[in-house]
C-alpha cells in the first residue's frame, strides 16, 4: 500500500467577497476618474468660450473701430474736395460715408454692450459733425460766397512749385522726394482751407468746428480699437493660463490615478492568485494519490467556499478510497 504523505495547505482570503472587493477597486477608480472627466469638460467649455469671444466679439470690434476711423477720414477728404470744387458727387460721399461710420459704430454697440457710453458720444459727435457740415454747405451755396479765382491762383502756384520740384527730382534721393512730395500735399490742402476761410470768416469758424467734432470721432474709433485689442490679449493670457493650470491638474490627477490602477494591480491580484495556488497544491496532491491533506482555512468569500468545497471533496473521495 502506498504511503500516505501528509500535507498541510494554508488559505488566507482577507476581507469579504472577493466580487465585492473587485467592486470596490472598480468604484474607487471610477470615483477619480468622474473629476479628470469633470475637469476636462470644464476646461473646454472654458476655453471654447474664450475663443469664442475673441473671434465672435473682441476682435471685430476692434476691426470695424479701425475700419470707422478709415471711413471718418473719407468723409472729411470728400470736405474738403467739395469746399474746393463744389462738386455735389463730393457732397453725397461725405454723407454716404458719415452715414456708414453711423452703422459701424452701430455695429460696435451691438457686439460690445459694455461700451454703449463710448458709441453714444462717437454718433453724437458724427451728428454734430454731420449738422455742421450741412450748415457749410447751405451757407456755400449762397451767391458770392465761393472764392473761386484765389483758389485757381493757389492750384496754379502749386502745379508751378511742383513741376519745379520735379526738375530738381533726379538729384535727390527716393526716400527724401516721397517725404518733401508727401509735405507739399499737406501744404497744399492747408493753404486750399486758409483760402476757403480767408475769404468768409463764417466759412473759418465752420471748419475749425468740422475738424474738432471730426477729431473727436477719430479718438473715440481709436480708443474703441485699443480696448478691443487689449482685451483680445487679455483673453489670450487667460487662456494660456487656463491651459497651464490644465496641464497641472490634469497630471497630478492622472498620476494619482495611474498610482492607485499599480497598487490595486498589486494588491487584488495577490489576494486572489495566492489562494488559488494553495488549492491548486492540494488537488494537484490529491490527485497524486496523497489524500491527507489538512486545510487551514481563514477568512471568507468566494476562495474560501471554493476551498471548503475542495476539502470536502478530498474527504469524500478519501472515504470512498
Amino acid at each position: 500500500m502506498k504511503q500516505q504523505v501528509h500535507k498541510l495547505v494554508k488559505i488566507f482570503a482577507p476581507g469579504s467577497s472577493l466580487r465585492r472587493r473587485v467592486a470596490y477597486s472598480l468604484a474607487i477608480v471610477r470615483l477619480v476618474l468622474v473629476p479628470v472627466i469633470l475637469l476636462a469638460i470644464y476646461y473646454l467649455f472654458r476655453m471654447g468660450w474664450i475663443l469664442d469671444r475673441v473671434v465672435r466679439i473682441d476682435a471685430p470690434a476692434a476691426t470695424l473701430a479701425d475700419k470707422a476711423s478709415i471711413q471718418m477720414m473719407d468723409a472729411r477728404r470728400a470736405e474738403r474736395n467739395y469746399f474746393l470744387l463744389h462738386d455735389p458727387d463730393y457732397l453725397q460721399a461725405n454723407r454716404a460715408s458719415l452715414a456708414s461710420v453711423e452703422q459701424t459704430i452701430n455695429r460696435i454697440r451691438d457686439l460690445e454692450p459694455e461700451e454703449q457710453p463710448a458709441t453714444q458720444k462717437a454718433l453724437n459727435e458724427v451728428n454734430l459733425y454731420r449738422q455742421r457740415f450741412e450748415a457749410a454747405v447751405s451757407h456755400m451755396e449762397e451767391p458770392g460766397r465761393a472764392p473761386v479765382e484765389r483758389i485757381r491762383m493757389v492750384v496754379r502756384a502749386y502745379e508751378r512749385d511742383l513741376n519745379d520740384f520735379l526738375r530738381q527730382a533726379g538729384r535727390k534721393k527716393r526716400s527724401q522726394l516721397i517725404d518733401e512730395l508727401r509735405s507739399r500735399v499737406g501744404s497744399f490742402d492747408a493753404q486750399i482751407t486758409k483760402t476757403v476761410e480767408a475769404g468768409d470768416p463764417i466759412m473759418s469758424q465752420v471748419s475749425a468746428d468740422l475738424q474738432v467734432s471730426a477729431q473727436e470721432v477719430l479718438q473715440l474709433a481709436s480708443d474703441l480699437e485699443r480696448r478691443s485689442w487689449e482685451r483680445v490679449q487679455q483673453k489670450h493670457a487667460e487662456a494660456h493660463q487656463l491651459l497651464y493650470r490644465a496641464e497641472w491638474v490634469l497630471s497630478v490627477v492622472s498620476g494619482f490615478v495611474l498610482v492607485l490602477s499599480i497598487w490595486i494591480s498589486f494588491i487584488l491580484p495577490r489576494q486572489v492568485v495566492e489562494p488559488l495556488l494553495g488549492l491548486k497544491e492540494a488537488v494537484d496532491h490529491a490527485a497524486a494519490g496523497n489524500y491527507e491533506i489538512e486545510f487551514d482555512l481563514r477568512g471568507e468569500g468566494e476562495v474560501v467556499q471554493l476551498a471548503n468545497s475542495v476539502r470536502n471533496l478530498i474527504a469524500h473521495v478519501r472515504q470512498k478510497v
